[in-house]
């Protein structure tokens, strides 16, 4: 009886560490999703197209999980999906898009130099975790599925049920911004207006070049930034230390929030809204961070800017200093500003 006693008390205790490895294992994974150079890459250079929080019918660009679903099936290697996006993004065209309806209602991407390291740590990383999908995307995916028939060809399966995102469609529903809290609140407002000023720059790009584009960065950039104030009953701005147009000068408490979003990305740290609050205002202060495309305009002349983009640049904006930027850099900040509750 002893004996029996003390192999069951060894079982008991087996199992309990056993379980207490998969929540160690589970929680090792999400640190490592988290710490995966292609996540925060993706978050940079992808999102400004193919944001996961953006509605149905208010996107420029299909979900990245919608890019994943139709690239991997149950057949595809990780190496065979790296080089399907180095491929893809080295030469986006109609004729090997895999995504038929997003090129119809987007169109094809615009080309952008991207490195291939770059696309290959950003594809490492989606093809080996879960990534954020929108509330919307499940029904829409498996309708899409339905209605299209597409059993058996490549990339339209459910890919090693990889990218489901663990129930995170459930995190993306819509929710009032002011039952958030501050630091929050006040990103969404900078988030959605972001992906407005994104939605209509990239469609310019699309439709007319990069070149047509800064004629919008011009003429539009400011209406519609208000008009998204309006909306969201704040003040919303723009500013940097170096400055295209020289109402979007940093003052002196903005440039002391610069230098600290700077040193943080620097550092690779998180980074985190700032929060400031007076008695009856609160102001939210979050880092506008350059990437690929950014480079186009605000890039090393003559090396990332073409001349007549240069050109164009010095005719609107006299006192431009907003170039010489490389990705992942500090290019100016967000500064939201709403009343209490």
């Amino acid at each position: 009886m002893r004996y029996i006693l003390i192999l069951l008390v060894s079982v008991f205790v087996l199992s309990c560490n056993n379980s207490k490895n998969k929540d160690l294992s589970a929680f090792e994974k999400n640190m490592q999703a988290n710490n995966h150079p292609g996540k925060k890459l993706m978050e940079t250079n992808c999102y400004v197209c193919h944001s996961p929080t953006a509605s149905h019918d208010d996107r420029i660009g299909p979900p990245m999980i919608a890019i994943k679903k139709h690239y991997i099936n149950e057949e595809t290697t990780k190496e065979e999906f790296i080089a399907d996006m180095q491929a893809w993004i080295k030469n986006p065209n109609e004729a090997d898009a895999r995504m038929r309806g997003a090129v119809r209602r987007f169109g094809v991407m615009p080309k952008q130099a991207f490195p291939e390291d770059v696309i290959g740590k950003i594809a490492d990383y989606m093809f080996d975790y879960d990534i954020e999908q929108p509330e919307w995307f499940e029904d829409h995916f498996n309708e899409e599925m339905r209605n299209r028939n597409q059993k058996g060809k490549k990339g339209m399966g459910h890919g090693k049920g990889k990218g489901k995102g663990n129930g995170m469609h459930k995190q993306q529903a819509q929710t009032n911004f002011e039952d958030l809290p501050y630091g929050e609140r006040g990103l969404k407002y900078a988030l959605t207006t972001k992906a407005v000023l994104g939605k209509n720059l990239m469609g310019t790009i699309q439709q007319k070049g990069t070149l047509e584009a800064l004629e919008f960065c011009n003429v539009r950039a400011y209406p519609l930034t208000d008009s998204m104030a309006i909306v969201h009953n704040a003040e919303i701005k723009r500013v940097s230390d170096k400055p295209r147009n020289q109402n979007n000068k940093a003052n002196t408490e903005e440039l002391q929030y610069i230098e600290t979003f700077k040193k943080l990305i620097a550092e690779n740290k998180v980074v985190n809204p700032i929060v400031q609050e007076t008695d009856d205002d609160v102001h939210v202060y979050y880092p506008i961070v350059t990437n690929t495309m950014c480079l186009q305009c605000h890039g090393k002349p003559e090396t990332n800017i073409k001349p007549e983009i240069l050109k164009s640049l010095s005719l609107l904006y006299p006192e431009d200093r907003a170039k010489g930027y490389s990705e992942n850099q500090v290019r100016g900040i967000w500064n939201v500003s709403f009343k209490k509750n």
